[in-house]
């Protein structure tokens, strides 16, 4: 390999703490978020606007994968780089099925009928065989582990992606679009069981990994003028703005009354599950603000608080899959505290705090296994 092919690698295998930042933050979100009536969910991004934390994960995704799996494929080949995204699909799909037999077991445990149905673990609990045949090929998933599935798709299928953007990047984006488009048009979906299709669907959401491996390959080096035009982040501004307006509207009835009866037929229902364009549009009119106001090696990634956001995504698998059991445990406990505003704060409090503390601790481990292999 050539001094330029190495210095290449090194670039391109050196973390953005940027990225990692916004999966620590999406995680403390994805926590909050997922407490039914928790007051501190008013902190999360899905009270004030289209989007949520599920379109940063699926973005940044495209982006660290193409960056990884990149690298590992210029120093040492297609084989090796095929390996490590089979590896990583493997790794999600094992954490996939461990996080329902432990919703499972935490429900079975408190014997709570409504805690079930809350949770779709109810058709476990009756026909444990169908639901776990199910599962293992990813037709089943309880509320709250349905993103993991499709990350199993996509990591599974990450390598010939890669393949093709290298070799015709705009093509392979055109492509992906035009499959996001049909499935707007005409609700194609993969099926699930027991009813209906994929809670993430992967035929429209396979677009926002697409564009963020696409931006690493191609798309940063012929779209930078993006994230230093005026009229761009201006346009971006003022979408944020109108979403915003949109959404506290359905909140605050003043605000929603306000928005004429022909717009609100025009633009709901904002599905989740095939990606709405509205959704998309409001994501990525996030990502050029933060592209454009939050630089490569920003000094304020050194704060306490997005250094500990930043420990809790670079293991934002075993976090996410943390995070869905403790707010699951920190809706039983407000349900037995009659969730006071006090006891919203204090649970979410903690949870962020023992998020950041098992990071940290997965940390540890890794430096120690790195230091004293022999050890392990």
């Amino acid at each position: 390999m050539s001094e330029l092919e190495a210095a290449q690698l090194r670039t391109d295998i050196a973390r953005d703490l940027r990225l990692d930042a916004c999966r620590g933050i999406a995680l403390w979100f994805v926590f909050l978020d997922h407490i039914p009536n928790n007051i501190c969910s008013w902190l999360t991004m899905s009270h004030y606007g289209f989007s949520d934390t599920s379109e940063v994960f699926m973005f940044v995704s495209g982006v660290t994968c193409a960056l990884a799996y990149g690298a590992v494929q210029r120093q040492y080949g297609w084989q090796v780089a095929v390996g490590h995204t089979l590896q990583r699909s493997w790794q999600i799909y094992v954490a996939f099925l461990m996080l329902i037999i432990a919703i499972v077991v935490v429900v079975y445990c408190r014997g709570d009928s409504a805690l079930a149905d809350l949770t779709n673990t109810r058709v476990v609990l009756e026909h444990a065989g169908a639901a776990l045949a199910h599962a293992v090929i990813l037709q089943y998933s309880p509320m709250n582990t349905d993103v993991l599935p499709t990350f199993v798709l996509f990591h599974l299928f990450f390598a010939p992606l890669l393949w093709l953007l290298i070799r015709a990047p705009h093509g392979t984006l055109a492509a992906s679009f035009a499959l996001y488009a049909l499935v707007q048009l005409f609700g194609w979906n993969l099926p699930h069981w027991p009813t209906g299709g994929w809670y993430f669907n992967p035929l429209a959401w396979q677009f926002l990994v697409v564009l963020g491996a696409w931006w690493v390959i191609r798309g940063r080096k012929r779209l930078r003028w993006l994230l230093v035009s005026p009229a761009v982040v201006a346009v971006a501004i003022v979408y944020l703005l109108l979403a915003l307006f949109v959404t506290l509207g359905w909140s605050i009835q003043p605000l929603g009354d306000a928005v004429p009866q022909f717009i609100a037929n025009l633009i709901y229902p904002i599905d989740k599950s095939d990606l709405d364009p509205l959704r998309l549009l409001h994501f990525l009119a996030i990502a050029v603000l933060v592209a454009r106001f939050v630089p490569e090696g920003w000094p304020g990634l050194a704060n306490p608080i997005l250094r500990s956001a930043i420990r809790c995504g670079e293991s934002s698998l075993e976090v996410y899959c943390v995070s869905i059991l403790m707010s699951l445990v920190g809706y039983i406990l407000l349900k037995q505290t009659a969730g006071s505003i006090i006891s919203q704060i204090a649970v979410s409090i903690a949870g962020v705090v023992t998020l950041v503390a098992f990071a940290a601790w997965l940390i540890r481990i890794r430096v120690g296994v790195r230091q004293h292999p022999s050890l392990f």
